[in-house]
């Protein structure tokens, strides 16, 4: 049985990617600080002679006790409001995280996986994004603790790769929703979801012009997993190339809902991307991977998901 450690399993993503890895046969290191992430995101692994959890804060040292076959570092705040209230720890587990995770795979002679981000693109100037952007990144705006963090990782998963000859895999992943979104955290998904199914106004910021393409949590997970199997070291792309403004998306959640909620609309915020859309070109040709979930299917799982949340937040 391989083992994986997941740092940021008990988030949104590494919660789903904690299970995929145990129902593929792996015994589950996960390695969480819970400031972000819940452990009850992972009660579905609960009892599971596979799975492991260890409270810590990777941007200190950490050891896992035997081999260690994968390692994926996936701890972050990953939402505006995360870090923006946090942006020295963002910067931090962005760093000293990075550095403490790639430590303990050269150490075991692990394959390593980041989780990076499409905001290493910044407000691009470049539509759709490929991986060879460079991107168009505020290093001294709000953003910026999140999307230098991201950067750096990345910068310094190479050089380990270059230097040390580590087996490394870099994941640049776009906007993702699904269930266990945490329902306040400041993206438009949940944002919109619960504001729809609550009758409370949609927030739109700026004209609602803005674009993004949404990834359904199952189909990025897929993707991520073949990343990891494959030979590919070179950052990819993992979203849906499907595009849509914010003002289409806001009116795609009200009709999901059967919502009447009206538009609210918000100054934008320092920095907010005008555009976001991957370039999947080089995950369909290395992966044979792209997006399989309609975006009418992967809101009535979220939107069921949430109004379960609420439902218990009244009981």
């Amino acid at each position: 049985m391989k083992t994986a450690v997941v740092t940021g399993g008990a988030g949104f993503l590494g919660s789903h990617l904690c299970e995929r890895l145990v129902a593929e046969g792996m015994r589950v290191v996960c390695v969480d600080n819970l400031v972000t992430g819940k452990r009850e995101n992972l009660r579905a692994l609960d009892g599971s002679p596979a799975f492991s959890f260890l409270r810590h804060d990777v941007s200190r040292p950490f050891e896992i006790e035997g081999p260690v076959d994968f390692v994926l570092h996936f701890a972050s705040p990953a939402s505006p409001i995360d870090y923006l209230e946090l942006p020295i720890q963002t910067l931090k587990v962005g760093s000293l995280g990075t550095h403490n995770s790639l430590g303990l795979a050269k150490a075991k002679g692990a394959r390593y996986l980041l989780a990076s981000t499409s905001e290493v693109y910044g407000d691009p100037l470049v539509h759709p994004q490929p991986e060879s952007y460079w991107g168009n990144v505020n290093p001294v705006g709000p953003r910026g603790v999140y999307d230098e963090a991201k950067r750096f990782a990345e910068a310094m998963v190479m050089a380990y790769h270059r230097v040390h000859g580590l087996d490394t895999r870099i994941v640049r992943i776009f906007n993702t929703y699904g269930p266990r979104m945490r329902p306040r955290d400041g993206r438009v998904v949940p944002a919109f979801v619960q504001q729809a199914l609550s009758g409370q106004p949609l927030t739109v910021f700026g004209d609602g012009g803005q674009t993004r393409s949404f990834c359904y949590v199952d189909d990025l997970i897929e993707g991520i997993f073949r990343l990891l199997e494959s030979d590919q070291v070179d950052p990819v792309n993992i979203g849906n190339p499907h595009e849509m403004t914010i003002l289409q998306f806001a009116h795609a959640i009200r009709e999901a809902v059967g919502s009447d909620s009206p538009i609210d609309f918000r100054p934008l915020p320092v920095d907010d991307p005008k555009a976001r859309q991957p370039d999947i070109a080089l995950a369909r040709r290395v992966l044979g991977w792209e997006p399989r979930v309609p975006l009418a299917e992967g809101l009535r799982r979220t939107i069921g998901y949430f109004r379960e949340v609420l439902e218990n937040a009244e009981a």
